[in-house]
């Protein structure tokens, strides 16, 4: 009984897997290592494939927008600093230009004032001498009535009474010249 035992003890020792069960096992995993291996790695692959050159080229279309962009933005500080400089330029030209109609205006404005002056100037020597010779007939005329009162005759004759009018005037003009140096009258 000792061999049965043993043999029996042999069948039923639960760590020590059969023969049989260790060569069932290892062509089960040997089919399932080569289904997975030629089904479902490829498609795992190619999955990691797919995604890695969505990203490579999404990194690449994200660095050539970048690089865009930035050539865009200095591009635009460029026109920025363009436009700055035109401005500069134009604000320079208007200061330029305002400052030329204001000197052409004064300069205008001046010549206004001196034809305004030399008109006035003309205008009140033109009515001096209208007073000037309005005055010399009104003189001339109360001198000879004057004169003819006090020497007892009629000077009513206008030659004579011109000539009479005439010294006297310049008589008189005489003796404003003596009294002041610019003889003025």
């Amino acid at each position: 009984m000792d061999v049965i035992t043993l043999a029996a003890e042999e069948k039923l020792n639960p760590l020590i897997p059969h023969p049989i069960e260790i060569v069932l096992s290892l062509v089960v995993f040997g089919l399932l290592y080569l289904a997975v291996k030629k089904w479902v790695v490829p498609n795992f692959e190619k999955t990691f494939a797919d995604r890695t050159a969505a990203i490579e080229g999404g990194l690449s279309a994200a660095e050539t927008k970048q690089a865009e962009a930035d050539a865009r933005l200095a591009e635009l500080e460029k026109q920025l600093g363009d436009a700055r400089h035109e401005a500069a330029r134009i604000r320079e030209d208007a200061r330029e230009q305002g400052a030329t109609i204001i000197a052409e205006m004064r300069e205008q404005a001046q010549a206004e004032a001196a034809r305004i002056v030399e008109h006035a100037h003309s205008q009140i020597e033109a009515e001096r001498q209208q007073a000037v010779t309005s005055l010399r007939t009104e003189v001339g005329s109360l001198a000879t009535s004057l004169a003819g009162r006090i020497v007892g005759e009629s000077l009513d004759d206008e030659a004579r009474q011109s000539r009479v009018v005439e010294r006297f005037l310049a008589e008189l003009e005489a003796e404003q010249a003596s009294q002041s140096p610019n003889g003025a009258l």
